[in-house]
């Protein structure tokens, strides 16, 4: 590698595992070029985008500090970071002063949530966990704003879902039916569930998107200190789970949901607007899926010209199984542990610990690239 000093390790390569790798590195067609000629240097970086998936993303902590607490820091050029739900937490997190410390941070509070039902229910109301919720958020950033809106090299851009007919508001009977018709007209056509669903991207006033919006509907809304708050709770509020977030300041007025519904795991036009350089994507698994309600939809898994210069770092299916439990942390694990914080505490805590070795691979692979570990997108 050229232009680039050599890294501090960021863990001890001797405590991971002798016989599992963990990481996978995919990329397309661009990128495979790219890396091939020039191995992987942080001045190509141009866009990191940051899926939604709740806990799954715990364990892409260790990459993220590796990342944006010592590899960009090499590097002068901006970089727009794009995240939904928990990936627009950690993307926030990555434009806070002394992001090592605050990504640190971010998986304690984040392992350590806890909603208790109240008397005879078996668990706790959408208004409940907003409040909590909220109320996390604010004392995660407090009066942190200014940190992340004027970075002097990341672009924040928040991904949001806003209801428009039926899902315009939130009610206890049409936001079910808006989501019923979403969920069939997503099925015929994605481009279709833009009847009830828009893209609504917040962004710093001035900052371009660097994503083309042809595929889908979207609109693009200033990301400000009087709805900082507000745009990433509604960034996270996963229907029926929590509630809506309403008449976002200064923004359309209406119901704004989780942007994973919309866009999933950020599978973005990118192509064309990263000349002469990267998508580096740490992501939980190989494939980029693009809306929540494609989860089931197997033909929409695959790779498009989208991704065309994405890098893709995701662990591998085989170490994934020597997790606790063989599997990543996720929401079912709430339902799985019940009452039992320590129990879930305990696992997350542990798969997380595990995966700093998704960053000592990656920092082992930045120092020597091998292109024969690279596979195409």
């Amino acid at each position: 590698m050229s232009g680039a000093a050599p890294l501090r390790t960021p863990g001890v390569m001797a405590k991971a595992s002798a016989t599992t790798r963990a990481l996978c590195i995919y990329a397309g067609p661009s990128a495979l070029r790219a890396l091939a000629r020039d191995g992987l240097q942080p001045a190509q970086v141009r866009t990191i985008p940051a899926a939604a998936g709740g806990p799954k993303g715990l364990v892409l902590g260790p990459l993220d500090r590796l990342l944006f607490g010592e590899w960009l820091a090499q590097s002068t050029q901006p970089v727009d970071l794009v995240g939904a739900s928990i990936g627009a937490w950690r993307m926030a997190t990555a434009c806070l002063d002394d992001p090592v410390a605050a990504f640190r941070r971010l998986e304690r509070d984040y392992i350590a949530q806890h909603f208790a039902p109240p008397p005879g229910r078996s668990r706790p109301t959408a208004a409940a966990v907003s409040e909590v919720f909220g109320r996390n958020l604010r004392d995660f950033y407090g009066p942190r704003m200014q940190e992340v809106l004027q970075h002097r090299r990341y672009r924040l851009h928040v991904v949001t879902a806003r209801g428009r007919r039926l899902l315009g508001r939130e009610q206890a009977v049409r936001t079910p039916l808006g989501y019923l018709a979403a969920f069939l007209t997503n099925a015929v056509h994605r481009r279709a569930m833009g009847a009830w669903l828009e893209r609504a991207v917040f962004s710093r006033p001035g900052d371009e998107l660097p994503f083309r919006t042809n595929d889908y509907r979207t609109r693009q809304v200033a990301l400000t200190t009087d709805n900082f708050h507000d745009v990433l709770q509604a960034s996270c509020a996963i229907p029926f789970l929590l509630k809506a977030v309403h008449d976002i300041t200064g923004a359309p007025r209406g119901a704004y949901w989780d942007g994973g519904i919309t866009d999933y795991h950020l599978h973005l036009d990118y192509a064309g607007k990263t000349p002469g350089g990267l998508v580096l994507y740490p992501h939980f698994q190989r494939t980029v899926v693009p809306g929540w309600l494609d989860k089931g939809l197997r033909w929409r898994h695959k790779a498009t010209h989208f991704l065309d210069s994405t890098v893709v770092l995701a662990p591998h299916p085989d170490w994934v199984r020597t997790l606790p439990n063989a599997k990543l942390p996720d929401r079912k694990d709430f339902t799985h542990y019940g009452q039992d914080l320590a129990g879930r505490v305990k696992a997350w805590t542990a798969a997380v610990s595990a995966s700093q070795q998704l960053a000592d691979e990656f920092h082992a692979w930045l120092r020597r690239p091998d292109m024969a570990v690279v596979m195409p997108l």
